[in-house]
């Protein structure tokens, strides 16, 4: 499925991976290998309640938010949380 030119043997190539069940809808950014995909960050849109959202967990708004989720969690495994921070409205600020 992911071909690589053969100067750059060995590099992962990323790809955000966003399945919709029945009931929710799952988000992952996962990368190949010879022996398989492996899976850097995973969110479901049944943990947003958790944040607020309790309704609606398999539309296009739950979807983006699930999104979000797995890119917060994905920075702060990489050690890039504080540097790229969300966007805050002046309310949130105060």
């Amino acid at each position: 499925m992911i071909s690589q030119d053969k100067n750059k043997y060995n590099t992962p190539k990323y790809r955000l991976v966003v399945r919709f069940t029945n009931r929710n809808c799952i988000c992952q950014v996962v990368y190949s290998e010879i022996v398989g995909d492996k899976c850097m960050a995973h969110a479901n849109s049944a943990e947003l309640p958790r944040y607020g959202l309790t309704s609606g967990l398999k539309n296009y708004s739950a979807a983006y938010c699930t999104g979000l989720l797995v890119a917060r969690r994905l920075l702060t495994k990489l050690g890039l949380s504080e540097i790229y921070t969300g966007n805050f409205t002046a309310a949130d600020q105060v």
